[in-house]
């Protein structure tokens, strides 16, 4: 379509989002892509260098960036509501989708429904042939597809910790999980990251959970004395500070509340600082669209969008080295192993390239 489009939004599966990307940037079109931003770190590193190099405006697609609940959170830790932030906690409903340990190995191969372009839906994946665990929403549980719970829900529930603590590279992560395998992400996992100091703001570690223990009923979450009497959501995020804890029940911080609630009785909201819109997933792509126009700024830009999604997939990265701890140099994009930097790259399939 050439000049006659602006811009361009990328809502494939995630292995294909950053070809799709790359290629409307490079022709200098503003983009739009849903989250995880990309599938491989590399590419992450790529795409935000790309748009800032042209000058384009770009967003990621975790909707709950534009709340206003979510918006008033930052604020109220940036303003020392809880004290200096030392620990964070989010957990994860996901899996919902098959993957192990109900599936560990690839279905017997079916025809290609005739509605479905197989070649390009495996895109610069490794080819294979089409089986229904695959298309449509099945692909999160496959490594070679989606990104699994970490990709599918990390750029949402940890999107208000990790804006309000004005987190960039962590220095390093380890993972442990369940049913390990090869082809499907495993039935449950607990990565942890460190992050260093930033500014006034202390170095923290951060835990992520995500499915079930060994048993295959304990559902992973975090200590219960964190909840402070609350029942633990499904889903949510706890901010653990000197002066008490901030608890979102939901995956887009959109609610939150600060516990112990006696002794919050009197709190007040500070100041706004930020901007608000109030419209959820229609404000992103308001505000994306304003920025394109010259007005106001994306607030989940390719800038932090892309070292939210590396930290992401760099749990991703430690739970395929099965409790080996993982150093991360957040400037040049490498791990201290061999081992664990083969898991940055991605060698694209014949035809589909950056």
């Amino acid at each position: 379509m050439g000049d006659k489009i602006d811009a361009v939004t990328v809502s494939t599966p995630d292995h294909n989002h950053a070809c799709a990307a790359m290629n409307a940037l490079k022709r200098g079109k503003h983009v739009y892509v849903q989250k995880p931003m990309t599938h491989w770190i590399h590419e992450a590193r790529a795409l935000r260098k790309v748009a800032k190099d042209k000058g384009l405006v770009t967003q990621m697609g975790n909707q709950g960036s534009a709340s206003d609940g979510l918006r008033a959170g930052v604020e109220a830790i940036q303003a020392g509501a809880i004290g200096a932030v030392k620990e964070v906690h989010v957990w994860t409903n996901r899996p919902i989708w098959p993957q192990s340990p109900q599936v560990t190995a690839r279905p017997p191969s079916k025809p290609v429904p005739a509605n479905l372009n197989w070649e390009a839906w495996i895109g610069p994946a490794p080819y294979r042939d089409f089986h229904d665990g695959l298309h449509s929403f099945a692909w999160r549980g496959w490594w070679d597809f989606g990104t699994g719970a970490l990709g599918d829900m990390w750029c949402h529930t940890a999107n208000l910790a990790y804006r309000a603590l004005k987190l960039g590279h962590p220095l390093s992560v380890v993972g442990e999980s369940t049913d390990y395998n090869e082809e499907t992400y495993p039935s449950g996992a607990h990565c942890q990251w460190e992050f260093p100091a930033r500014g006034d703001m202390p170095a923290l570690d951060w835990h992520w959970y995500e499915g079930k223990l060994a048993d295959q009923k304990t559902k992973r979450l975090p200590p219960m004395e964190l909840f402070h009497g609350q029942k633990p959501s499904d889903s949510g995020s706890i901010l653990v500070g000197e002066k008490g804890v901030l608890y979102s029940p939901n995956d887009y911080g959109e609610q939150w509340m600060l516990l112990p609630k006696d002794k919050f009785v009197d709190f007040k909201a500070p100041e706004k600082t930020l901007p608000r819109n109030g419209k959820g997933d229609e404000g992103m792509k308001i505000e994306w669209i304003n920025a394109i126009k010259g007005n106001g700024k994306a607030y989940s830009s390719f800038e932090i969008a892309a070292p939210f999604t590396e930290t992401a997939l760099l749990g991703n990265l430690a739970i395929r080295m099965q409790g080996k701890k993982v150093k991360w140099d957040g400037e040049t994009g490498k791990c201290d192993s061999e081992e664990a930097n083969k898991w940055l790259f991605h060698e694209y399939r014949k035809g589909w390239t950056l």
